[in-house]
């Protein structure tokens, strides 16, 4: 994210109104928020990531980062049930990996020549965060990051601040988290969101000037990568940030990417990348979102309030409190664009 954050956070900055898209947008509006980040009167909130509690869906959880200070864990009504100081961090992702436990992965910025990738495990019962070591991911400087259980290992996707993307393969055996980079890709110019649609093995990035790209996600598969959509202003207006995969079915679903420059986010249909609309987060009970960077989407029950799915986004503006993460029912999204 860059640019202005707030007035009153940046005094005298140049005005930031969103250019507009002219495509036709819906409106949902949150169900709900978490408490704000501890850093205050700064671009601190950024990512979050869902684990549904498969027994208890009301007791889910989610991870969020400060990407000043390190990584908060919040419950269904957006309660702060525990904050584990881990520095400078930036994306995150998760796996319930049964016996191995909720597998939590952290872009970590702490050294902004020399990526690391920090795991932890997430404990459901105190919402807890253990570290379990960092791993080597690259030189340069670690923005986004994402996993990929594939059939027969646990792959993390850490995307550099200058579009290269380093695919690490995990070892969850020992005391403490291990890996190795198993293959790099490149993008041309800054990116960070990504998400991989585990069913088909495909990996998608946005690179935040140029739009949103597929690539193969298997470690020994092509790495060139092909474009789904342009941030051209009408469907994405840059910076293209957040992604989401929502996968339905054998091969349907949605991949969704945060268009924010002017506050919104943009589906694309899993199965043939088809562009299918665009939606924001209006003023409701909730305060709107915007300049969202970080998003996450988790089909399925999540309570009374998100019977069918839970969208949780990193919200830029939040006045008078420091930034923090919306939470919106997957079902008033699809209920907005007219989708089955």
């Amino acid at each position: 994210m860059t640019g202005c954050i707030s007035l009153t956070m940046l005094a005298g900055c140049a005005s930031t109104a969103p250019k507009m898209s002219s495509a036709p947008t819906a409106s949902v509006t949150a169900r709900g928020e978490t408490v704000a980040v501890g850093t205050a009167n700064a671009d601190a909130a950024d990512d979050p990531a869902i684990w549904r509690n498969p027994a208890n869906p009301a007791a889910s959880l989610i991870v969020g980062t400060d990407k000043k200070a390190g990584l908060h864990v919040y419950d269904m009504q957006g309660a702060d049930r525990s904050f584990l100081d881990a520095g400078a961090v930036n994306n995150v992702d998760l796996r319930d990996m049964g016996e191995k436990g909720i597998v939590v992965a952290v872009s970590d910025r702490n050294d902004l020549l020399a990526s690391k990738l920090a795991m932890f495990t997430l404990d459901p019962t105190t919402a807890t965060l253990k570290p379990m070591g960092k791993i080597a991911s690259g030189a340069g400087e670690a923005y986004g990051v994402c996993l990929y259980r594939a059939p027969a290992a646990l792959y993390a996707f850490m995307v550099l601040k200058d579009g290269t993307i380093n695919q690490i393969e995990l070892d969850l055996s020992g005391a403490s988290h291990t890996g190795r980079i198993v293959r790099t890709m490149k993008l041309a110019t800054q990116s960070e969101g990504c998400a991989v649609d585990e069913r088909t093995g495909r990996l998608y990035v946005a690179e935040e000037d140029v739009g949103l790209w597929r690539f193969d996600a298997a470690p020994d598969g092509p790495v060139a990568p092909v474009r789904i959509a342009a941030a051209d202003g009408h469907q994405i207006v840059a910076d293209a940030e957040g992604v989401a995969v929502v996968p339905e079915g054998d091969r349907g679903g949605y991949v969704v990417v945060s268009s924010q420059g002017d506050n919104a986010y943009a589906l694309y249909r899993l199965d043939d990348e088809s562009y299918v609309g665009r939606f924001r987060i209006a003023a409701g009970t909730i305060g709107a979102v915007e300049e969202t960077d970080g998003i996450d989407i988790v089909a399925g029950d999540f309570g009374p309030g998100y019977p069918a799915g839970l969208m949780v986004a990193q919200d830029g503006i939040n006045p008078p409190r420091a930034q923090n993460f919306k939470l919106v029912s997957w079902a008033d999204v699809k209920q907005a664009l007219g989708l089955q």
